[in-house]
C-alpha cells in the first residue's frame, strides 16, 4: 500500500458487530426486494403473481392429480384460482408446530415441491411462488379441501389474520363473490389482491391472462382451464387433447402448412420429451422450447439437441433418397429451419433442473441435449421412411432454401463490396451526421424525396442522418433474402445501417442507436411503416429488441392565430388548443390539416417532429414474439381469408382520413 493511500485512511475502522447485520424474518425479504422474486412491480410482475398461483394447479395436473383449473378476475382487483387437485394438508407440521397450510403460505422454500417426490415435475418457483405472492398481497385467502372438509386462512401482507380453521357457512368472503361453483371433493382455492404499497399495477389485463392461460392449455394436454372475468361478464374455456400439436397448428394458421404436424413423444432416463413439427410456405422459423411448462425463451440444451438432430436426420434422408447428390454440400441448420414451426418441451425432476441464467430462460442440463437429440433423430428417421410423400415436400422445401441461401450470399457479398464494410462509400442518398458515436446518432428514414429534402435542411447535422425512401419498399414477408437485396431502397438501408444482414449480421456495428421511421400521417404512410417494420422484424429483429427502432409522430394540425402557430398531434389536442386560444371563438384562426410531411418547411419539420425537446417518438418493442409473428404473417402473408377476417373484426376501430 502506498504512503499516500495509507494517510488518507481513517485512524480507526468503524465497528462491525452482530447488531449491524439486518435479519429479515418470514416473508420480509420478498417485500424488501420484490424484483428478486417476481421480476418487477409493473403489469409483468402482476402477471407473475397470477402465474405462480396458476402453476401450483398446473403442477397438480403434471402429477396426474388435477383435471380442472378455474380462474376468476373479480371486481376491485381480486383474483381467484381454484383446482380439483389433492389439496394442501392442514394438519400440524411436526417441526414448526403450525398448520402445514400456514407454513406453505408464510415460509419461503416450504412447499411440497421439496418433499420426497410429491411434485417430481414442477414448473413453479420451488416453494417460493405462493408465499411470495402472499407477501406482496394486501389480502390473500387460501381454502384447501380434503377428505370432505374445507380449512382456510386469510392473510394481510403475508401475515395470518387468524389460525387455520375449518370453514363454516359464516366464513364465506364478503368483499367478493365467486363466479363459479367449486363443487370438487378436494382441491385448493386461492384468492388474492395485490398490495398497492408495493405493486404499481393492480388491475390484471384480461388479454394477457387469456394468452398465458391458453399457452398452458396447449402445453398440458387434457387439462381444462375455465376463465371468468366478472368485470366484463365474459367467460372463456380452453382444452386441447392434442397439446403442442394444436399449438403448432395455431401458429401456422396464417402460413399454410405443407403437411400434417409431426408429433414425437418418448421418455428416456425419466426425461419426458415432446416435439411437434410442421413446415409452412413461409421463410421464417418459429421454434419454441419449454422445460416443465416454463418457456425457455433463450433456448438451452434441449433446443440445441433438437436442432442438431433435425439437421442430421434431414441430411441423412436427403442423401439416402437422392435429393442430395454426391457432389452437393450438406444442408446447414438454417436450411432445415426455414419455414419450420416447432415446439420442443421436456419434463423432468424439478430438483435436477438447471438454468444458465437468473431469469430461468435457458436450460443448462447437459444430459438433456443428447436425449432430445436421440428422440428427434430416431423419430424423424422413422417418419421419413413411413411417409415418403410428406418427406418429399420437406426435402423440396429445405433444398430450395439451400439454393436461396447460396444466392442470398452472393447478393449480400455484392452489397457488401459496394458498402462501407469494404472501404467503399455510403449511399449517395444518405445525408450522414457528423457524430461517429452510434449511441448518440440518429437515422431518419423519411418517406419521399420532398420530405427528405426538408428533413435534410431542418435537421441537426451533428447527430441526425437522413435517408429518403422513394415509394413503398418490398414486402419482405413474401420474399427471400436474395430477392430482397435486389431492391435498391433496402440495399441502401442495409449499407447505411452498417450491421450487415443474413448470416453475416453484426449488430455491434450498427451506426445508429436510434432509427426513426418518419412517414406521412395517412394510409400510404401507415403502409410504408408496416413494410419497414416487417423488414426489421424478419431480418434485423435484434434492432427492435435493443430498442433502436422508433416511429416519429408528426403533427396532424397547424393552428394559426395572428403571428402565433400551434401544433396539435390529435383531434383532442386540436380542440384543447382551440379552446385556449380562441376562447370559444374561431375569428382570426386558421386550421391546416397536414396531409403529408412535404407540406412542412424545414423549420416547421424541425420544430414539430425532429427537435428532441419537442418531438414525440414511439419506441417499437416486441412484447410477445410469437404473437408478433402471427400478426405479421396474417397481415403481410399470402393467405387472404385471415386478413379479411381481421379487417372485418377491427374495421370499426379504424380512424379514417376521408
Amino acid at each position: 500500500m502506498s504512503e499516500r493511500l495509507r494517510n488518507t485512511m481513517p485512524n480507526k475502522a468503524p465497528q462491525y458487530s452482530a447488531k449491524e447485520i439486518q435479519v429479515l424474518e418470514g416473508l420480509e425479504p420478498v417485500r424488501k426486494r420484490p424484483g428478486m422474486y417476481i421480476g418487477s412491480t409493473d403489469e409483468r410482475g402482476l402477471w407473475i403473481m397470477i402465474k405462480e398461483i396458476i402453476d401450483n394447479s398446473v403442477d397438480e395436473a403434471l402429477a396426474s392429480r388435477c383435471s380442472h383449473v378455474w380462474i376468476t378476475l373479480h371486481k376491485d382487483n381480486y383474483i381467484s384460482v381454484a383446482d380439483d387437485g389433492l389439496g394442501i394438508p392442514w394438519e400440524i407440521h411436526p417441526q414448526v408446530k403450525k398448520s402445514a397450510l400456514e407454513v406453505a403460505m408464510t415460509v419461503l422454500h416450504a412447499g411440497g415441491k421439496f418433499g420426497e417426490g410429491a411434485y417430481k415435475i414442477s414448473g413453479g418457483l420451488h416453494g417460493v411462488g405462493a408465499s411470495a405472492v402472499n407477501a406482496l398481497s394486501d389480502y390473500m385467502r387460501v381454502e384447501t379441501r380434503r377428505e370432505g372438509k374445507t380449512y382456510f386462512q386469510e392473510y394481510h401482507q403475508g401475515k395470518p389474520k387468524f389460525t387455520v380453521r375449518e370453514m363454516t357457512e359464516t366464513d364465506h368472503p364478503k368483499d367478493y363473490s365467486y363466479y363459479f361453483p367449486w363443487n370438487t371433493k378436494h382441491g385448493v382455492r386461492t384468492t388474492f389482491k395485490a398490495d398497492p404499497e408495493i405493486m404499481q399495477a393492480l388491475e390484471p389485463k384480461l388479454e394477457m391472462v387469456l394468452k398465458q392461460v391458453k399457452n398452458r392449455a396447449y402445453l398440458v394436454a387434457s387439462l381444462y382451464f375455465h376463465l371468468y372475468d366478472e368485470r366484463v361478464n365474459r367467460e372463456t374455456h380452453y382444452y386441447f387433447d392434442s397439446g403442442i400439436v394444436a399449438l403448432v397448428k395455431h401458429i401456422n394458421k396464417n402460413k399454410g402448412g405443407l403437411h400434417q404436424p409431426i408429433y414425437l413423444h418418448r421418455s428416456i432416463d425419466e426425461i419426458d420429451v415432446e416435439v411437434a413439427i410442421q413446415y409452412s410456405d413461409s421463410f421464417n422459423p418459429t421454434v419454441e422450447s419449454y422445460a416443465n411448462v416454463q418457456n425457455t425463451g433463450e433456448g438451452g440444451t434441449h433446443l440445441t439437441g433438437f436442432k442438431t438432430a433435425l439437421t442430421r436426420s434431414v441430411n441423412d434422408y436427403a442423401r439416402k433418397s437422392g435429393y442430395l447428390k454426391e457432389k452437393d454440400e450438406n444442408l446447414i441448420g438454417d436450411d432445415t429451419l426455414e419455414g419450420i414451426t416447432a415446439i420442443v418441451t421436456i419434463k423432468m425432476d424439478s430438483d435436477k433442473l438447471q438454468f444458465e441464467s437468473q431469469t430461468k430462460e435457458k436450460l443448462g442440463n447437459a444430459e438433456v441435449g443428447p436425449i432430445v437429440s436421440q428422440v428427434t433423430k430416431e423419430g424423424l428417421d422413422t417418419f421419413f421412411e413411413e411417409n415418403p410423400s410428406e418427406a418429399r415436400k420437406i426435402m423440396e422445401k429445405v433444398i430450395t432454401a439451400a439454393r436461396a441461401r447460396m444466392a442470398a450470399r452472393a447478393a449480400k457479398d455484392a452489397v457488401l463490396r459496394k458498402s462501407a464494410f469494404e472501404g467503399g462509400s455510403l449511399p449517395g442518398k444518405l445525408a450522414d451526421c457528423q457524430e461517429k458515436d452510434p449511441s448518440v446518432s440518429e437515422l431518419y428514414l423519411v418517406e419521399g424525396d420532398s420530405a427528405g429534402g426538408s428533413a435534410k435542411q431542418g435537421r441537426d447535422r451533428k447527430f441526425q442522418a437522413i435517408l429518403p425512401l422513394r415509394g413503398k419498399i418490398l414486402n419482405t414477408e413474401r420474399a427471400r433474402l436474395d430477392k430482397i437485396l435486389e431492391f435498391e431502397e433496402i440495399k441502401y438501408l442495409v449499407i447505411a445501417l452498417g450491421t450487415g444482414i443474413g448470416d453475416g449480421v453484426d449488430y455491434s456495428k450498427s451506426r445508429y442507436h436510434r432509427i426513426i421511421l418518419m412517414t406521412d400521417a395517412d394510409v400510404d404512410g401507415a403502409h410504408i411503416r408496416t413494410l419497414l417494420l416487417t423488414f426489421f422484424f424478419r431480418y434485423l429483429p435484434e434492432l427492435i429488441e435493443k430498442g433502436y427502432i422508433y416511429v416519429a409522430q408528426p403533427p396532424l394540425f397547424k393552428i394559426q392565430k395572428s403571428k402565433n402557430a400551434y401544433y396539435a398531434y390529435s383531434d383532442e389536442q386540436r380542440d384543447q388548443i382551440l379552446k385556449q386560444v380562441g376562447n370559444g371563438k374561431t375569428d382570426g384562426i386558421t386550421i391546416q390539416r397536414y396531409k403529408g410531411l412535404g407540406e412542412m418547411n424545414p423549420e416547421q419539420l424541425w420544430d414539430t417532429t425532429m427537435n428532441p425537446e419537442n418531438r414525440v417518438l414511439k419506441q417499437i418493442t416486441i412484447e410477445d414474439a410469437v404473437l408478433a409473428d402471427e400478426v405479421f404473417s396474417m397481415l403481410m402473408g399470402q393467405e387472404v381469408p385471415p386478413r379479411k377476417k381481421f379487417i372485418q373484426n377491427n374495421a370499426k376501430q379504424a380512424i379514417l382520413d376521408v
